[in-house]
């Protein structure tokens, strides 16, 4: 099993409940295992307009290779209507794969450490939320990043669900959309 690390963020329709609803699509993947999940945080956009963005940070072990990894998280953005029209564009769902390990992954499709991870706060405070002194692959130490993003807006808000074992029975069969496991009412 391999520790790996994701943010999620989203600014379009209901964003908080699409993050937590995905950290129950995640949770619900018999690849993976949820171990820890920050509080959620509103953020200013960086480099874009629009809405405020809600984001937190996933921490779980996964058997899963890092690409198969990204193309779940792509799957599940897919399904939560994800649209790509621009760089930067809103989004109703955005999930990275942060960290993979202690991997150092240089791809046209994953670069692992996120390349812009130590510049955004939307990552950093959430990450030292879970592990101040969680060693970024090549980089350093989560805690050391913090000073140089001070300047840009943050909000913690209340802690995501902490029931995701407590979902609703299914009224009839689990769905699974796009190689994406889900149960009604849990995750849309």
């Amino acid at each position: 099993m391999t520790v790996a690390w994701l943010g999620i963020g989203a600014n379009l329709g209901d964003a908080r409940q699409t993050l937590k609803d995905a950290v129950v699509c995640l949770a619900q993947q018999h690849t993976i295992t949820v171990v820890a999940k920050s509080s959620l945080y509103r953020t200013a956009p960086i480099d874009a307009g629009g809405d405020d963005y809600f984001n937190c940070v996933v921490k779980l072990e996964t058997c899963l290779t890092a690409h198969d990894l990204l193309g779940l998280c792509q799957r599940i953005e897919d399904h939560f209507g994800r649209e790509r029209p621009f760089r930067n564009a809103p989004r109703t769902l955005d999930i990275d794969v942060l960290m993979f390990g202690d991997a150092v992954i240089d791809d046209p499709d994953l670069i692992v450490p996120h390349p812009r991870m130590t510049g955004r706060a939307f990552v950093l405070a959430p990450l030292a939320e879970i592990d101040a002194e969680l060693v970024i692959p090549g980089q350093g130490v989560v805690s050391a990043f913090l000073p140089g993003v001070a300047d840009q807006r943050i909000e913690k808000l209340r802690p995501l669900c902490q029931c995701l074992g407590a979902a609703p029975e299914p009224a009839a069969a689990d769905h699974a959309v796009d190689g994406v496991d889900k149960k009604p009412g849990t995750c849309r």
